[in-house]
């Protein structure tokens, strides 16, 4: 059975401005430098690079989630690192596999949010790791390789 994230746009409290901007964002990923394909992924658009990324690693789904800017409020760096490096702590400590990579908004000046592509990581797993780090919304992506944004809030 194929997991599916609800749209919850309609009953989200967020402003639509940062809604719209979480739909703009380019989400990159570091791939391997042997990989062809740079990996971006942009919400609702099909990724070939992102199915090919996970038939290599075997998995049928990813989450991209930061630990930056807890419910979107700006952070100094240092906090902000501090807060990546616990989610990488995490994320070792469960033994799951993910690339890093940096999240960013093509045209405003909110800055780039370091952020990891976790892969095999369910939909329900991915909400609540994404709420324990005090976000606001997350990108996942299922078999079909369409990233989607998961609203929290």
């Amino acid at each position: 059975m194929s997991q599916q994230p609800m749209d919850r746009s309609a009953t989200s409290t967020l402003a639509p401005a940062l809604l719209q901007a979480f739909r703009e964002t380019h989400y990159r990923v570091n791939t391997d430098p042997a990989d062809l394909e740079p990996l971006v992924l942009r919400v609702g658009a099909m990724s070939t690079p992102l199915a090919n990324l996970h038939k290599k690693y075997g998995v049928d789904c990813s989450a991209y989630i930061t630990a930056c800017n807890p419910w979107s409020v700006s952070l100094p760096d240092a906090e902000n690192a501090s807060r990546q490096e616990n989610l990488l702590r995490v994320l070792r400590s469960r033994s799951l596999r993910w690339l890093e990579g940096i999240g960013q908004h093509p045209d405003n000046q909110w800055p780039g949010e370091p952020s990891v592509l976790i892969l095999g990581l369910s939909l329900a797993a991915a909400k609540v790791l994404a709420q324990d780090f005090a976000q606001n919304a997350f990108v996942w992506s299922g078999a079909d390789a369409r990233p989607q944004l998961v609203l929290l809030r």
